[in-house]
């Protein structure tokens, strides 16, 4: 099934598919890890560097309270992709400080996914976030197609979401 999600979403511009699933098994995961890489698609692997490194993943993304990303960075090669879900500014300057490559920052908008007791940042509070950022920050939390200009004229410099790949995936039919 997954992969007639993804062949339905193939010719959306995606920079990077960000595979998590929190029940899978280590070879399971990997073994989906795997596919994707196969597909030519560059992958970050959320929370298991394990499974990142053995699949050939570009990279590891580490949910929000992550150990210190100079502890990854002296386990993976060169060139290895580590980006942090961040949820506040502070969130987003440790990411910074730490070397992450990239951040993702929700919830801008109130999440189609799921249920989120955070408060939406708003396209406003997510702008005063990033500025003066270096790192590229993605915006992540009830993003839709027709935000995503919004987003970036917030200062996002991309967008992130669950829902999103189905929902650009019919635009593009």
């Amino acid at each position: 099934m997954i992969h007639a999600i993804v062949d339905r979403a193939r010719p959306v511009r995606a920079d990077f598919v960000h595979v998590r699933n929190k029940q899978l098994e280590a070879r399971s995961l990997l073994e989906l890890t795997r596919w994707f890489v196969s597909a030519r698609y560059r992958v970050v692997v959320n929370t298991r560097c394990d499974v990142a490194l053995a699949a050939g993943a570009a990279g590891l993304h580490l949910p929000g309270n992550w150990i210190d990303l100079s502890r990854y960075r002296a386990i993976v090669p060169a060139g290895f992709l580590l980006g942090a879900s961040c949820h506040s500014r502070e969130d987003l300057l440790r990411a910074q400080a730490e070397g992450a490559d990239y951040a993702y920052l929700s919830p801008v908008f109130a999440p189609l996914s799921k249920h989120d007791e955070r408060p939406p940042l708003g396209l406003d509070g997510f702008s005063r976030m990033v500025a003066g950022l270096t790192i590229p920050v993605l915006a992540l939390g009830g993003v839709t197609a027709e935000r995503i200009p919004e987003c970036l004229a917030a200062g996002a410099a991309g967008v992130a979401g669950i829902s999103l790949a189905g929902e650009l995936s019919q635009l593009t039919s």
